[in-house]
């Protein structure tokens, strides 16, 4: 236990990672603030909470969803980068997890989304957010449509 004090100082001491702490947990605060009270440019209705592929812990985070009947589709664009988002990983590992729409917290299973499907959920996207067809030219790669399915 005393060494795990002592690493914990160390850590505190170094500047540049004690102020990503304070950062990181000032956006979960914030976050999980504006679950309960409506906080500007904080949207509680698209709060997912996806575990970890190697360690299975439940995380929380600001994702946009498109809605298709009663089910989501969320974009695994990443800004169009060459590699495909964490959550992406995630979510192909650990396919059942949560989502929170409005007041309501949604059990659902996660797939990518068929080529047939593609075409159909790719401009429900863009009509959400029309900086997708952006992220499509930057990218060599296909990216990903995850649809979330009531589970």
């Amino acid at each position: 236990m005393k060494k795990l004090i002592t690493t914990l100082r160390n850590i505190w001491s170094i500047e540049d990672l004690k102020s990503k702490i304070i950062v990181t947990l000032s956006l979960i605060f914030v976050y999980r603030l504006g679950t309960f009270i409506v906080l500007p440019g904080i949207d509680p209705n698209k709060l997912s909470a996806l575990s970890g592929a190697k360690s299975g812990a439940l995380r929380t985070s600001p994702l946009l969803y498109v809605p298709d009947g009663e089910n989501l589709v969320m974009v695994a664009s990443k800004g169009g980068f060459p590699k495909n988002p964490a959550w992406f990983h995630n979510l192909r590992a650990n396919p059942v997890t949560y989502v929170q729409v409005d007041a309501e917290r949604r059990r659902v299973r996660a797939r990518v989304a068929t080529a047939e499907e593609r075409p159909h959920l790719w401009d429900l996207a863009v009509a959400v957010w029309p900086g997708y067809e952006d992220y499509r030219r930057r990218t060599d790669r296909e990216i990903p449509l995850v649809v979330l399915e009531p589970a």
